[in-house]
Formats: C-alpha cells, sequence, structure tokens
C-alpha cells in the first residue's frame, strides 16, 4: 500500500496520546472515589458496573479516527482488475471492383453495413481503427473507442482503381505496433479485411504482410464478399462503356488468414463473425492496477462512529 499525502499519517500520533490520556484519566477517577467511598461498599450501592463495556466506545471511537487519518492520506492499493483494452482494425476494400451490385446495393455498401452491425455488437471498451485501400492503403480513423468517429469513417471509403491488399494488412499491423496499454504493452489486437480478395497493387504481398501480423500475435480474420458474376462498367474513349467481369478471389483472402494464425469467412453475414472479439476478450486475462482506496477508510470511520454512538446509546443512557 502507498500513500498520496503521507504526511497525513502523522496525525496518527493523536491516537496513542488519547490512550494515555484516557488511562491516566481513568486512575484519577478511580483515587477520586476512592477518597469518598470505602470500595468495599460500592457493591450495594450500584447494581451492576460497566466493566469492559465502559472502554468498548472509546476503543470504537479510536478505531474511526485512525481510519480517517489514513483515508485523508489517500491510501492507493495495487489491485488485480479484469483488462478492457483491446483492438480491432477493419480494413474494408474500396477497389474499383467493390463498386459491383452482384452484392446488393454493391459489394462497399455492403462490407460498410456489415462493418458497422460489428462494431455495434462489440464490447464498447473495445478500441477501432478503420483502413481504407484501394491502389494504397490509408487509416480512415485511428483506433478510437468514440463509435461515431468510427461510423464517419466507413462512411467516407469510396471506390477507387487498384487493389493494396497486403499494404493494407502492413498498415493495418503498423498501427497496432504503436498502440499501447496502460502498461506499455501492445494490447490484444485483432484485423478484420473486408474484401474481394484480389492483390491488385501495392508494394508488399498479402502473405508477407500477414506472417509480419503473426509475428505480433495479430490475427487476420478475412471476409470475401462478390459472387462470380459480378461486373463493373468502365468508360472508355469516345464515350463508349465496356463491362468488366470481377469474380471474387478467396483464396488470396484464405491464404492472409491462415499464414496469420485468423479465420476465413466466405459471406458478409456468417454469424461467426463475433468470433473475433470474442477471442479477443478471452485474451485480455487480469492486469495490476493501482487504485486510490480511501473511500473504503472514510466509510470505516463513519461506520465506527455511528456503532459507537448506538453502543453509549444503548448501554449507558440515562433512566429519568
Amino acid at each position: 500500500m502507498s500513500f498520496e499525502w503521507p504526511l497525513a499519517l502523522i496525525g496518527l500520533v493523536v491516537v496513542p496520546v488519547l490512550v494515555v490520556v484516557y488511562v491516566i484519566r481513568e486512575r484519577h477517577r478511580i483515587d477520586y472515589t476512592a477518597r469518598f467511598t470505602t470500595p468495599g461498599l460500592l457493591p450495594n450501592l450500584v447494581d451492576s458496573a460497566p466493566g469492559w463495556r465502559r472502554h468498548l466506545p472509546l476503543v470504537v471511537f479510536l478505531g474511526a479516527l485512525t481510519a480517517m487519518i489514513v483515508g485523508v492520506a489517500r491510501p492507493r492499493a495495487s489491485v488485480s482488475v479484469k483488462r478492457e483494452e483491446a483492438t480491432v482494425i477493419i480494413a474494408i476494400d474500396s477497389s474499383l471492383s467493390m463498386s459491383s451490385r452482384d452484392v446488393r446495393p454493391s459489394r462497399l455498401v455492403a462490407a460498410q453495413n456489415r462493418a458497422r452491425t460489428f462494431v455495434d455488437e462489440m464490447p464498447k471498451k473495445f478500441r477501432v481503427g478503420v483502413i481504407g485501400f484501394s491502389g494504397r492503403a490509408y487509416v480512415a480513423v485511428p483506433p478510437t473507442e468514440e463509435r461515431p468517429l468510427v461510423y464517419r469513417a466507413l462512411g467516407s471509403l469510396h471506390a477507387g482503381q487498384g487493389t493494396a491488399l497486403g499494404d493494407a494488412v502492413a498498415l493495418a499491423t503498423k498501427i497496432a505496433r504503436r498502440e499501447r496499454d496502460s502498461g506499455g504493452r501492445i494490447p490484444p489486437t485483432s484485423i478484420l479485411v473486408i474484401s474481394d480478395g484480389a492483390q491488385m497493387s501495392g508494394r508488399t504481398t498479402p502473405e508477407a504482410a500477414a506472417l509480419q501480423a503473426r509475428g505480433l500475435h495479430i490475427p487476420v480474420y478475412s471476409v470475401v464478399v462478390g459472387t462470380q458474376d459480378g461486373v463493373v462498367t468502365v468508360p472508355l474513349a469516345g464515350g463508349f462503356q465496356a463491362q468488366i467481369r470481377v469474380p471474387p478471389d478467396p483464396a488470396t483472402l484464405r491464404r492472409v488468414a491462415q499464414a496469420s494464425g485468423g479465420k476465413f469467412f466466405d459471406t458478409l453475414s456468417d454469424t461467426r463473425l463475433k468470433q473475433i472479439y470474442e477471442k479477443l476478450g478471452s485474451r485480455l486475462g487480469r492486469r495490476r492496477e493501482t487504485r486510490e482506496i480511501g473511500d473504503f477508510f472514510a466509510g470505516g470511520s463513519a461506520a465506527f462512529l455511528l456503532f459507537g454512538g448506538a453502543l453509549s446509546a444503548l448501554w449507558f443512557r440515562r433512566v429519568p
């Protein structure tokens, strides 16, 4: 136990001083009584003496005073508490293929809606970050507990050229490395990637990024979105348009999940997605934390005073 104001403990000197004063007073009281009466005749004059009960209220009062002084010193104790720091980084593919409407209203909007639902179901103390990636990966919002910021970041994602899947996982890992809990350690972290799976650009391969995440014990959970019927329309010179088939690539996402120690999900509606934050919760464990416990001493002091006052009122009340 430690104290924020240890000098206040000097006040504890008052307790033994009061004990000495009380003992001296009791001796003087006995001597004074002996001057005016014969001790042997006292049993004929008084039904019974209070005995030890006469001293108990003082003992209770001294206990209350001690607790009060210790409480003023603001004691702090190290206690074991459940850890609540955990981080989930959501990386959403915003490449051109995600504008395909084979999943209504589009792959990208469906991914955004599923991510919002996922965040809604997550424990409120968990921090959430959002990464968007098309030709490059970028941070839409760093990990935060503020859910409105997360929702706005999800809604800000727009389709663009390219798919830097590996860069997105590498960026999420880099962000996780910077995160620290109250003990200075990297908190339990998971990465959720929602994509149609094709790696079209970027400097880091998905497999290499997955191994980086695994090295920091950060599993990557991947969800594929889209069907084999997916197409996108792109403009051509002269005002013409062309339709390009964009089938999903679940194999890449599966390899990323397996290499990192995570899991692959083949549909956005998979209810097993909750395993992501459930597994995070199982990794939290407990930690030591220093907390102020002055309130306990203050409450104990008040309880002692009430108890002592009740004893005095019951045992030594005057009968008219």
